[in-house]
């Protein structure tokens, strides 16, 4: 179990919760086992992954490989149906997978076209947090660390909005809605000692901005705590898969030392993202 939770990009606990057994369940979908289909609640597998990986080696833009079937793959499958002279209904059933099946990308490992996107969105952006939107998010606990980093962010002109839930699914939800420019999660773990950081990293895709600000708040983060520095991981944990910018979490114990430093962890977030938005992505 332990070993599966950790290829998975969840959180390594041996126990096999709700998000545990969704991912085994997930794993077991192969691309042409079901119909595939924009639908409430979206439809999640290896299955839409593989599809997704597919289609955007193709060209087609599927936004993230996150194995969720949203708007942007459904959009990406009625482009490709449209493109082979197929009935566009963005559904992938018998034809459209026979189809797919029988065109290949020219080169053998193809480079995405939605990594390509990743990079050139965050390129373009502005070189300062001036004006941009960034949702601070906790599931409990640290409600006053995002007061004081919410604080100085706007002072830099930034638009900050906090998101106080315990489940990431309904943050990630809410960050979504806001439209925001990054996410920026905190998690008090009461049995750590240390600070790691996590971005999403899943189905052979990373996202580009998400690593670069998780490197670049675990690097200020931990040495602001004083605490050892437990390493930046890509994960598949909810509020990461699910949100559709940039998104990161940076998780910290023990409780005592978090509320002593807090003042020098907020500084460093704050330092952190300032660095994140000046430095573009390779």
């Amino acid at each position: 179990m332990e070993g599966f939770q950790y290829r998975r990009g969840l959180r390594v606990d041996g126990v096999c919760g709700p998000q545990t057994w969704a991912a085994l369940v997930e794993a077991g979908l192969r691309l042409g086992d079901r119909f595939l289909y924009l639908r409430r609640p979206m439809l999640r597998g290896d299955d839409v992954a593989d599809l997704q990986r597919r289609l955007s080696a193709l060209g087609f833009d599927t936004g993230r490989v996150d194995g969720i079937f949203g708007a942007l793959t459904s959009q990406a499958l009625a482009d490709f149906q449209r493109n082979t002279g197929l009935p566009v209904d963005g559904i992938l059933g018998a034809t459209t997978f026979r189809e797919l099946r029988r065109v290949a990308p020219r080169h053998g490992d193809p480079e995405l076209v939605s990594t390509v996107r990743d990079r050139d969105r965050l390129r373009r952006a502005p070189r300062t947090l001036l004006g941009r939107r960034i949702a601070i998010g906790e599931e409990g606990g640290l409600d006053a660390l995002v007061a004081a980093v919410r604080r100085p962010l706007v002072a830099t002109g930034a638009q900050v909005i906090p998101l106080l839930h315990p489940d990431g699914s309904t943050r990630a939800a809410a960050a979504n809605a806001a439209d925001v420019d990054v996410y920026l999660g905190l998690r008090l773990d009461p049995d750590r000692t240390g600070c790691s950081t996590a971005y999403y990293s899943g189905y052979r895709y990373e996202s580009a901005g998400g690593k670069r600000l998780a490197e670049l708040i675990h690097a200020l983060a931990a040495a602001a705590l004083g605490v050892p520095a437990d390493g930046v991981h890509g994960m598949t944990l909810a509020v990461l898969r699910e949100t559709r910018m940039p998104a990161v979490v940076c998780e910290v114990g023990p409780p005592a030392i978090v509320v002593r430093h807090a003042g020098a962890l907020a500084e460093a977030l704050v330092r952190a993202l300032v660095a994140w938005a000046a430095t573009p992505v390779d």
